[in-house]
């Protein structure tokens, strides 16, 4: 079975029918389906939409769960995003999801235009981001997302690190103003989170302190680097890790803070190092130096290849022992 194809439902004893397939493989897709029934039960009037991804993303659980709030648009990214802005004139709390390579860059001027221009509250969620999707190609992948919804005015945007946090970031964004691009994986992301965290835009985590060096990371790239700083300290260095969930707005004084207190600064993105996560926090410390040096690390302005996604982090050193030779290297 296809990674991202349609999958089967099974039927129970008592005549219901079950989806099995994506979902038993990536636990985390249920967390955006819960986050939205989370909000349903609290009264939030959401609609959900997608674009022929139900399974790929895990809204086939809150589809069958609520069929009257949820609408497939089929192969159709631009007008999805369209009717979300539409919705959300009603009073609808619209989330719209899809592959981030086509939400992104596909739907870019809708996103400006009718979402963010508008200053609606429609959420978007971009999945499968980064390299994630490995043998679907470089048209699949989503290596510019970051820096292509960080320049759009009064959009935010965010990149959980796990299904907890994405959930908890939904249930958080009843209360936002603003648009939110949400960058989230493809299910499979180790778990970083107990799942009663709790989620604040704007403001990033810090898990330790050093003094050697600080990694700051998002989204899938916490995980590996939390395991990194292990490895790390383990050699006798001082490593501070950082997971900056919301890269727009960024939680600026936590970036002053940790390169005040670390010789080094080391951004991890699952993203191009231009125009990401390593660029925002660069435009924090050219503003505010404290003779902390920066190094960003990701994917040097590049197509990404065509391989399985281990294979693939492995390559761009995108796991815990690339990161943790990075970070040597920066020392050095």
């Amino acid at each position: 079975m296809s990674a991202v194809g349609t999958a089967p439902a099974a039927p129970l004893s008592d005549g219901s029918w079950q989806y099995r397939g994506l979902n038993a493989l990536n636990p985390g897709l249920d967390h955006l389906s819960d986050g939205l029934l989370d909000l349903v039960d609290a009264g939030v009037p959401v609609i959900a939409g997608t674009a022929d991804l139900q399974y790929s993303n895990g809204l086939v659980k809150f589809a069958r769960t609520h069929p009257d709030r949820f609408l497939q648009f089929g192969i159709s990214e631009q007008n999805m995003v369209s009717a979300a802005a539409g919705l959300a004139t009603t009073g609808a709390s619209p989330f719209v999801a899809t592959f981030a390579s086509f939400l992104a860059l596909l739907c870019c001027e809708q996103i400006r235009m009718d979402v963010a221009y508008t200053k609606l509250p429609v959420r978007l969620i971009g999945h499968h981001t980064g390299i994630s999707l490995g043998f679907y190609g470089t048209s699949h992948h989503a290596t510019e997302d970051i820096s292509t919804m960080r320049a759009i005015a009064g959009l935010t945007v965010v990149s959980p690190a796990d299904g907890p946090q994405l959930r908890a970031a939904i249930r958080a964004s009843a209360s936002w103003p603003e648009p939110i691009y949400f960058r989230i994986s493809r299910g499979r992301d180790p778990q970083v989170y107990d799942p009663e965290v709790e989620f604040e835009f704007g403001r990033g985590v810090e898990h330790s302190q050093g003094t050697d060096v600080t990694i700051i990371a998002c989204g899938t790239q916490v995980h590996p680097a939390l395991e990194a700083a292990d490895a790390l300290r383990a050699e006798g260095l001082s490593v501070g890790v950082v997971d900056m969930s919301t890269i727009k707005p960024l939680d600026e004084d936590l970036v002053r803070a940790v390169s005040a207190r670390s010789a080094v600064v080391v951004t991890v993105e699952e993203h191009n190092v231009l125009g990401g996560l390593g660029a925002a926090v660069a435009e924090v410390m050219a503003e505010t130096p404290t003779g902390s040096r920066l190094v960003r690390h990701g994917i040097r302005d590049e197509y990404s290849l065509i391989a399985p996604p281990t294979h693939l982090y492995a390559h761009y050193r995108l796991d815990a022992p690339g990161i943790a030779a990075v970070v040597r290297e920066a020392l050095a």
